[in-house]
């Protein structure tokens, strides 16, 4: 039971990132990909009626994490304190500063909000990768079960690290550019005109970057991890899901190179799902390890509810998904289309 909740945490999350992420990505080209206030309102339109909801994965993962891993929820709440405010604060500022832009009408106030919308989306994608380098790389638990991280020690990855050093940073920069690569590609979908040529341009351009970050990130993992390499070779699924990454990293190339958007969309997201994928199925079973000894790690083992509650949580889970589809289905298929600077808002 904790195996099949450890892989549903891990669906939501990569959920999250991929729906989130198109608007995170939306967000860091803001400034780029449109010039004029049309083109800005054209911009918000596209991701308007849908980027609230798309952090409606964000909450329902961390609170299926409460109930579910609810020792993970403590050492991890408590030991990311300072990530934790700054990615709520960002994530105020960003939501704000959608909504003040749509009912300012001083082009000095809009253009502030946006400069807002442009730094809190960067740095969020920012946060998120180096919350995975964090990860990945292991915390500095102690033996009470505890730990706390400051933002730098050494900025090298060593047993008592901080939260920056040079492998979370390289991850962070990682996220930026997949999710600046996946907005472009969803705006080339939405959009028309110049923004779409603005956003196809880029696309194709930052194909590169996502390229060579990916590989110097699974260089940096490998050489911080050397036993995770073999893990891989173990079952199928851990040779399948690199593979769908690297097709997925294909596809992007080729139906850009095509003018295929909605292909390449589609592309972007197989890649960032499995990416994030291939990070679960590598460091399964443990959920936060321990870079000061790994019997200090927090794995699913010693830190899922009784089985019993997992049990239940399962059904009302169920339902709460249900719903949650639903509605999703329901609002993407009421605004799709392509969008244009007519109407009320943004």
């Amino acid at each position: 039971m904790a195996t099949a909740w450890f892989i549903i945490i891990a669906l939501m999350l990569a959920a999250y990132v991929v729906f989130d992420g198109f608007d995170l990505g939306a967000g860091i080209l803001h400034l780029f990909v449109a010039k004029t206030d049309e083109e800005r309102r054209m911009v918000l339109r596209a991701i308007g009626p849908v980027w609230d909801g798309n952090e409606v994965w964000l909450i329902a993962a961390g609170g299926t994490l409460y109930f579910v891993f609810p020792l993970l929820y403590a050492v991890s709440f408590s030991g990311f304190y300072l990530p934790l405010m700054l990615v709520l604060w960002l994530l105020i500022l960003r939501g704000i500063s959608i909504e003040f832009r749509a009912h300012s009408q001083s082009p000095l106030w809009r253009s502030f909000w946006d400069g807002v919308f442009w730094l809190s989306s960067a740095m969020l994608a920012i946060v998120f990768g180096a919350a995975l380098g964090n990860v990945v790389r292991g915390v500095p638990i102690k033996p009470n079960g505890f730990f706390f991280e400051p933002f730098w020690t050494t900025f090298t990855v060593v047993p008592d690290s901080g939260i920056l050093d040079w492998y979370t940073v390289l991850l962070g920069l990682v996220s930026l550019c997949s999710l600046a690569h996946h907005g472009a590609n969803y705006l080339a979908v939405k959009t028309e005109g110049e923004v779409q040529a603005r956003c196809r341009k880029f696309s194709a351009q930052s194909w590169w970057a996502v390229v060579i970050l990916s590989l110097a990130a699974a260089w940096a993992t490998f050489s911080i991890h050397p036993g995770l390499l073999g893990k891989f070779g173990d079952y199928p699924l851990g040779i399948a899901l690199p593979l769908a990454g690297i097709m997925g990293l294909a596809g992007m190339y080729i139906y850009r190179s095509k003018s295929r958007d909605k292909a390449a969309f589609i592309s972007s997201s197989i890649f960032i799902a499995s990416m994030l994928a291939a990070t679960a199925y590598g460091v399964y079973p443990a959920l936060l390890p321990a870079s000061t000894d790994s019997q200090y790690s927090i794995t699913i083992y010693n830190a899922a509810a009784d089985d019993y509650g997992l049990s239940v949580g399962m059904v009302w889970w169920s339902l709460g998904m249900i719903l949650t589809i639903g509605y999703f289905i329901f609002i993407f298929r009421s605004f799709r289309g392509k969008v244009t600077t007519s109407g009320d808002g943004y």
